[in-house]
């Protein structure tokens, strides 16, 4: 599975994204996205990271719930406010949890939070939960980049509030939600920090070796920008430094998904059926 589709709430069936900023796959749009970047070389680590930062974005701290009400032994069963879809270690996720991360990913895409996902929907976001709340004990052992993360959580509130219409919509959106801007604001914090644990944690070992940019040159990056009809097509040198972040990028990718399941497997994941 490629990383954000199953862990950070990357789009998937449900037709959901935490971002909708427009994506290039490494494969498509390689030339552009040369274009892109030589024409603000200053910005190029950033603007190459937001090619693949919606694969990596999350949805994390979710409140537990409650999952029954205690009552003497005398009085009536308990009363089932909450069922627990998945356990692990402490952590116990339920049903609610999956039906506002469903409501949080809809708010982020400028749509109104409501309604119940599909079950194909509700499956990928128990994925999602599962591997958000690993990343999130991982998370608790990083400290650091506090300011840069909420610069980058503040720029994209603002990508959020764009999305809807005008600023009543976005405040109705809000109340549905049942958040204000603030604590909104402090979810975007925690997954600008998970970005920043991840990129930290796994770039050291996703560097390519040089034959592998050649080939990305040859033989996806050239006949990306022929099909383009990009004129001149940039010499390998020109073009060097972008396709070792997408590469990078990619095999970061990699890296996670093993590391996600590494991290399930020593955890326990449990999933319960009803």
């Amino acid at each position: 599975m490629l990383l954000a589709r199953s862990a950070l709430g990357c789009p998937s069936a449900d037709g959901l994204a935490l971002r909708s900023r427009t994506h290039q796959t490494p494969s498509s749009g390689a030339c552009g996205a040369y274009r892109r970047w030589v024409a603000a070389p200053r910005q190029t680590s950033a603007n190459l990271f937001a090619l693949f930062r919606r694969k990596r974005l999350a949805c994390f701290w979710l409140a537990l719930g409650c999952v029954c009400v205690a009552r003497p032994a005398s009085a009536q069963p308990p009363e089932v406010l909450d069922r627990v879809v998945i356990s692990f270690g402490n952590v116990a996720i339920t049903q609610s949890d999956a039906e506002r991360e469903y409501h949080f990913e809809l708010f982020l895409n400028g749509k109104m939070p409501t309604g119940i996902p599909d079950p194909a929907a509700l499956q990928q976001i128990y994925e999602r939960l599962i591997n958000q709340r690993l990343l999130a004990r991982e998370l608790e052992t990083v400290s650091g980049a506090a300011e840069s993360s909420r610069s980058a959580a503040l720029v994209r509130l603002a990508e959020v509030q764009k999305q809807f219409a005008n600023p009543e919509a976005f405040e109705t959106a809000l109340g549905s939600l049942g958040m204000d801007k603030q604590q909104v604001l402090d979810r975007l914090v925690e997954q600008e920090r998970v970005l920043r644990m991840i990129d930290q944690r796994l770039r050291p070992a996703a560097a390519p070796a040089t034959s592998d940019i050649e080939t990305y040159y040859r033989e996806t990056f050239l006949p990306e920008c022929a099909r383009k009809k990009a004129e001149p097509a940039p010499a390998l040198a020109e073009a060097e430094s972008q396709i070792r972040e997408i590469l990078v990028q990619r095999r970061i990718d990699q890296l996670l998904d093993q590391w996600l399941e590494e991290l399930q497997a020593t955890q326990g994941v449990r999933l319960h059926a009803f």
